[in-house]
């Protein structure tokens, strides 16, 4: 057992097993808080007097209402408007399909000069020694 704790690997394995347990830990930590937290409080200015001009009235501060309950909770940053992802999807599959025409040209090209290297010089060797050999 004493020379199980004197290898290196057996320290870098436990080493291995305590950060991953704690990185699981703290995403843990983050995902389960990110549901949880509440709506943050309205910005409400406090009233103060003002001994210059009192008779000018403060414009009143919007008030921000929490959302409803029946209305679900979304992710901040999360757009969920259809026409934004649909736009993002199409240039997404445009991209794509730019990228899957230059892989067809490559293959392509790279199989022409294959097919033309074979015709030019692998068969005319291979002939050439047939016909030595007979």
């Amino acid at each position: 057992m004493r020379r199980l704790f004197r290898q290196p690997i057996t320290w870098m394995v436990l080493s291995e097993v305590v950060v991953v347990s704690s990185l699981v830990a703290v995403a843990w930590h983050v995902f389960a808080s990110a549901g949880v937290s509440d709506v943050v409080a309205p910005l409400v200015l406090p009233a103060t007097s003002s001994p210059v001009d009192t008779a000018v009235p403060l414009p009143s501060a919007g008030v921000l209402l929490p959302p409803s309950p029946s209305s679900p909770r979304l992710l901040p940053g999360l757009n969920v408007d259809p026409f934004f992802w649909r736009a993002r999807l199409a240039a997404l599959n445009l991209a794509e399909a730019q990228v899957e025409a230059l892989e067809w040209r490559i293959v392509h090209s790279a199989m022409d000069t294959v097919h033309r290297y074979v015709e030019s010089v692998v068969i005319p060797a291979i002939e050439r020694a047939e016909g030595r050999a007979r």
